[in-house]
């Protein structure tokens, strides 16, 4: 089995120049049976709460990374051993470790936002999940429209022309319509408050034998539109059952466990901004017990759809989230090399351990495991406000 733990190492997990940004989280405090939502600094990890009692209502705040800044609290410790103490084995239990950055906010996800993807979810779609006809049916798809459609704009005359065609020639596929179409595919990923944390253990549905990760970005976004600042995500894919019907996407995504999120909101600032993440190239790495080693790469510059654009399709006078949102923004990367035998390509074994990383936002590391075998999630919205009231904080 991996080390998990020697995987928490935290110049690693914190961004490129450290806890100079405007770096926010969450903290399970043993003590009060309940999160905090914290600040990450330099000087060590601060309890916020009596100022911010989630991180829901840091980031309404008109200005999030001013707010936290300004924010005091007691000091629970560094942050290398808050870190640390998020690997389940081992974990000191009277000890505070980090969970997933988010609370409150609907976690919702946008599908086929590069081209890369959104073939291989045209290939998915006629696979109808045997992962030994895709290789066959990428070469076709591949033949047809090509491997490179970053250039041409969702929406467009030119998208239109090639819908024509694809049509025309019995080609055309729903995600291709959402690839390429006006209009985003942006669904949710999972209910508020059930996302694993750095170190934790992610889910993968016991039904499932063909499936990935997807290493994106996340961005936060408040009740009024507003994109306040990013975070790291894995968008856990079970391509064989999204790929039977696209109708079972919510059995395909929304599993226990199954959504990753962290390791620390970084809020928009002088150091960091949306131009960052349209800029940023996120990283996966992938290491199995059997020695298989995966690496890939995501640009978000070959995104077909700008995430400010995303974020007005998400919310909006159409429709409202009163307590924010974050939103996984998609990812180019999908992995087709192959694991165990010639053409069966790439799918997850038990105890993976998956890293994801960008230098402005630090590294997410999770271990995968059976949604049926990790932690139940038992703490929901009705949990924390009665936490939140027992300790006076609403």
């Amino acid at each position: 089995m991996i080390d998990l733990r020697s995987r928490l190492d935290a110049a690693a997990t914190l961004p490129e120049d450290g806890a100079t940004g405007a770096l926010a989280g969450r903290v399970f405090l043993p003590e009060v049976e309940g999160p905090a939502v914290v600040a990450v600094r330099p000087e060590g990890v601060f309890d916020i709460s009596r100022r911010f009692a989630t991180m829901r209502d840091l980031c309404e705040s008109d200005d999030p990374a001013a707010a936290l800044r300004a924010a005091d609290g007691p000091r629970l410790g560094a942050f290398a051993d808050i870190l640390a103490n998020a690997a389940p084995e081992g974990r000191d239990p009277a000890r505070p470790w980090l969970l997933a950055p988010v609370d409150l906010q609907a976690v919702k996800a946008a599908g086929v936002t590069f081209a890369v993807s959104m073939l291989e979810r045209v290939i998915e779609e006629r696979a109808r999940g045997d992962l030994t006809r895709a290789a066959a049916i990428r070469a076709e798809m591949t033949g047809l429209i090509g491997d490179d459609l970053s250039r041409l704009k969702p929406g467009s005359p030119e998208a239109q022309k090639l819908k024509d065609h694809l049509i025309a020639i019995g080609a055309w596929s729903q995600y291709l319509e959402v690839g390429i179409g006006p209009d985003a595919e942006i669904f949710t990923k999972a209910q508020p408050l059930s996302a694993v944390g750095p170190g934790m253990d992610a889910g993968l549905h016991p039904v499932s034998t063909w499936n990935n990760p997807e290493p994106e970005i996340v961005i936060v976004v408040a009740s009024d539109g507003r994109i306040v600042g990013a975070t790291l995500g894995n968008d856990v894919n079970l391509r064989d059952v999204e790929g039977r019907s696209a109708l079972l996407l919510s059995k395909a995504k929304d599993n226990n466990a199954s959504t990753a999120i962290g390791p620390l909101l970084r809020f928009f600032d002088s150091s960091f901004s949306l131009d960052d993440v349209r800029r940023a190239e996120v990283r996966l790495l992938v290491e199995g017990e059997d020695g298989f080693r995966m690496e890939g790469s995501s640009s978000i510059s070959k995104i077909s759809r700008d995430p400010a654009d995303l974020a007005r399709q998400l919310l909006g006078a159409h429709h409202q989230y009163p307590d924010g949102a974050v939103l996984f923004l998609g990812t180019m990367f999908a992995p087709i090399e192959d694991r165990d035998a010639p053409g069966k390509g790439f799918t997850h074994k038990l105890g993976d351990v998956v890293a994801i990383a960008t230098p402005k936002l630090g590294r997410l590391v999770n271990r995968m495991r059976l949604s049926t075998e990790c932690p139940p999630w038992t703490f929901g919205a009705a949990a924390l406000m009665r936490n939140l009231s027992r300790r006076g904080l609403l």
